[in-house]
């Protein structure tokens, strides 16, 4: 005959198992829904990147033309050209989320190399100039670092595979553009 005792032990390490797995279960499906959310996001990112309205503004943001930052203020400050501003901002506040994301771990680099390492390091080394000056005068000195510190990150893994400034001059940022975008210090330190 089962003495009862054992009969409720037995029934205890089954309750006992049965809310490990409930746990291990939850726990599984908490970090897919986590992943699924960050794919979400940062497919809706690249999508606003990389769609025809992204690429249009990209074009549009290589095109400027500026002699120093004092022309720059002229013709692009918010203050005199709102349209540009909308369009500068929103494509440098894009690259901010995304190196932000990245520096946290959420995307991975060759990921984010395969899908933009040109467009992304094209703009910083065109805008690396006028985002500095910002720092100094309107913007907080941190501000876009996510952004420096994803294309510096791009551009050492362009630069492992053979890429230059000459190679990779392309729609109105040349070449020493790009050398004095990812040479100094803070391409040095990935900052």
């Amino acid at each position: 005959m089962v003495d009862v005792s054992l009969l409720q032990s037995a029934s205890y390490v089954a309750a006992a198992i049965g809310v490990c797995m409930a746990a291990f279960y939850y726990a599984l499906n908490l970090r897919e829904t986590t992943r699924n959310r960050r794919m979400a996001l940062t497919t809706n990112l690249m999508q606003s990147l990389f769609s025809e309205e992204g690429n249009r503004r990209f074009l549009n943001l290589l095109m400027m033309e500026w002699k120093d930052q004092d022309d720059f203020m002229k013709k692009y400050d918010s203050r005199v050209n709102g349209q540009n501003f909308i369009d500068r901002m929103t494509y440098w506040e894009a690259c901010e989320i995304l190196g932000y994301q990245y520096r946290a771990g959420l995307i991975d680099k060759q990921t984010l190399y395969g899908i933009g390492r040109g467009q992304i390091t094209a703009v910083w080394a065109k805008f690396k100039p006028v985002i500095e000056e910002y720092r100094k005068a309107d913007f907080l000195p941190d501000m876009f670092e996510n952004f420096e510190f994803l294309a510096n990150d791009l551009w050492k893994i362009a630069e492992g595979k053979g890429a230059t400034g000459r190679r990779y001059e392309t729609h109105g940022v040349r070449a020493d553009e790009y050398e004095g975008a990812f040479s100094g210090e803070g391409a040095k330190q990935g900052l």
